[in-house]
């Protein structure tokens, strides 16, 4: 169901401004209006204007009342769309489908943009010619985070190259460039949506098929950490299944491979967790070097369980993913 509402239009007149579409996708966060309203603060290049979709992905459209009075307050001209049900790869092609401008740009449901976010993302945009810009997401730890977490920096979201070339990435901060054909008409992989790696995957498949994504690093936004995952216990299991997901889009995504390849990232990874315990094993004193190379440890054993087995555990669709 697509509920349009209508609000006060861009800032610039229609036929002289360039569409961006920002797409959020929710599940029964309470955060979504800080959200919208961090949106709604954008300092916007000159010549660009902005519409919003929110992607509700709980299993009843309970949010067009709400969206309807953000609408009102922030300005922001916002499309909610119905797209049941707690399966966030439903929820963000959703917004592929719903977007009407040339650039779309994903933010999470619980992060605070800062007010030159889509600035940045727009200026990378145009001046590298690639077709996905990725953007750092920055923990924002409450008071009583064990010390060791926020040294290592564990919840913050930083996008990374390989020897310069970006070859995926997470979809809390990004711009997708709606006129490359192949952007267009990707969709993120439905099979993931419950265990999460959806977007490792889809970033995966667009730059296998030869799409050229880079990096803004100053195009930021913030994500208050919950709670719940504050216990070191949140944090390896979360390792474990990011893990897990990559090793299993590393071997799967857009490639066919053999029995033998799978065994060999399985093995590599194998090394890379006995050289990640040795290492916290000589920091067994020290809690933040300890637990820095535990943490690496558990990654590296999910990949390697992933590239053997896909993901099954579910992580999205509950009251706090």
């Amino acid at each position: 169901m697509n509920i349009p509402v209508e609000t006060t239009k861009a800032r610039l007149p229609v036929e002289e401004a360039v569409l961006l579409s920002v797409g959020i996708c929710t599940f029964r966060r309470p955060s979504l209006g800080m959200t919208l309203r961090s949106v709604a603060a954008q300092t916007l290049p000159d010549g660009y204007r902005i519409e919003v979709i929110v992607a509700d992905n709980d299993g009843e459209a309970t949010l067009g009342a709400q969206i309807g009075a953000l609408a009102a307050e922030t300005g922001l001209e916002i499309r909610y769309v119905h797209a049941p049900e707690r399966n966030i790869s439903i929820a963000r092609n959703a917004c592929l489908e719903a977007a009407g401008g040339d650039a779309l740009i994903f933010i999470d449901d619980d992060e605070l943009a800062e007010p030159d976010w889509i600035a940045r993302l727009v200026e990378t945009w145009r001046a590298s010619g690639a077709n996905v810009i990725f953007g750092p997401s920055h923990a924002v730890y409450p008071e009583g985070t064990p010390d060791w977490m926020v040294a290592n920096d564990v919840h913050s979201n930083i996008p990374l190259s390989r020897g310069g070339v970006v070859e995926t990435g997470y979809s809390c901060n990004v711009l997708l460039d709606r006129r490359s054909r192949r952007v267009r008409e990707a969709r993120f992989g439905e099979e993931f949506g419950r265990t999460g790696g959806e977007d490792t995957d889809f970033f995966f498949r667009l730059h296998r098929a030869g799409v050229r994504m880079g990096i803004a690093m100053e195009a930021v936004v913030r994500e208050p950490v919950a709670q719940a995952r504050l216990s070191t216990e949140w944090v390896l299991r979360r390792r474990y299944a990011t893990g897990q997901n990559y090793g299993h889009c590393v071997m799967s995504a857009g490639l066919r491979v053999s029995p033998l390849d799978r065994a060999e990232l399985a093995l590599r990874s194998a090394a890379k967790v006995a050289f990640c315990l040795a290492r916290a094993l000589l920091a067994a004193f020290r809690e933040r070097r300890r637990l820095f190379w535990l943490s690496r440890a558990i990654f590296h054993a999910g990949v390697a369980h992933g590239a053997l087995r896909p993901p099954r555990r579910a992580h999205y669709g509950g009251a706090e993913t």
